[in-house]
């Protein structure tokens, strides 16, 4: 069974950092690409970052500059450095393969607001 779960939400102000880790429990993890997902409320879940298993990334046009995707090979792990943040970036962020193959996690909500 194939699991995501998402870690390191919560709420900051307009111009704050956070960074976000995902654990996945999916064999050969290292073969797929990985992205971060993000749905806004009341809006369609987007992608916002990805990473190949080489470390090749490619950033949707809002977050480019301000956000990094990483990924750690040997302990399952993908992560996303949320930089610069703004009230356009709060919303629940999800990570999943790209494009996505298994179940959504929980995800975790990132809130940004004065």
């Amino acid at each position: 069974q194939v699991q995501f779960v998402e870690s390191g939400g919560g709420l900051v102000q307009p111009g704050g950092s956070l960074r976000l880790s995902c654990a996945a429990s999916v064999s050969r993890f290292s073969i797929y690409i990985m992205g971060w997902y993000h749905q806004a409320p009341g809006k369609q879940r987007e992608l916002v970052a990805s990473i190949t298993s080489g470390g090749i990334t490619n950033y949707a046009d809002s977050v480019k500059g301000r956000f990094t995707i990483s990924r750690d090979n040997a302990k399952n792990t993908v992560s996303l450095q949320m930089n610069s943040l703004k009230p356009e970036d709060t919303g629940v962020y999800y990570c999943n393969t790209r494009p996505p193959l298994f179940s959504w996690g929980q995800g975790t909500q990132v809130t940004v607001s004065s």
